[in-house]
């Protein structure tokens, strides 16, 4: 069974998203082992810079990532899959891969170029701009989407 770690920037606020987490969650574990670490946010205050607020957290981050981990950088520069490509891709990595797949959610103000660096994957959902609440809604959607298509359940459909 595939080990997923999520490390994501700061708690879900909005109540609706974390209903819609929590359903995805509970399908989710039917086909991977999962970790959920929230990482606290730096403060966005007047005079600190996009440039301090993302070496603050991604730190945290880097501090919660094993050199083992198969990094899974989510940010809107990165590849873009459809959901069978992407469950193509999930396969490849359950089969050849021993430890955690590491998937990583930045906040507000995205994710450190050393995180994007370190990065073994960079992916994105879409072009468009996602608030980091939701873009966890919808990777924990596509995963289990992914899973229900190599399992061949009707989900995808």
């Amino acid at each position: 069974m595939i080990k997923l770690k999520f490390i994501v920037v700061d708690r879900t606020r909005s109540s609706f998203l974390k209903e819609g987490e929590a359903f995805y969650i509970s399908r989710l574990k039917r086909y991977a082992r999962l970790q959920w670490t929230e990482v606290k946010p730096e403060k966005i205050t007047k005079g600190k810079t996009d440039a301090e607020i993302l070496q603050k957290e991604g730190e945290s981050i880097i501090e919660r990532i094993k050199p083992a981990d198969y990094l899974i950088a989510l940010d809107r520069s990165g590849q873009q899959y459809d959901s069978p490509e992407f469950a193509d891709f999930l396969r490849d990595l359950s089969l050849n891969m021993g430890g955690w797949v590491c998937l990583v959610v930045g906040g507000p103000v995205g994710l450190s170029r050393e995180i994007i660096d370190r990065a073994d994957r960079v992916l994105s959902l879409s072009r468009l701009t996602l608030t980091h609440e939701m873009c966890r809604i919808f990777l924990i959607e596509q995963l289990y989407r992914a899973f229900t298509i190599m399992e061949g359940h009707r989900y995808h459909r």
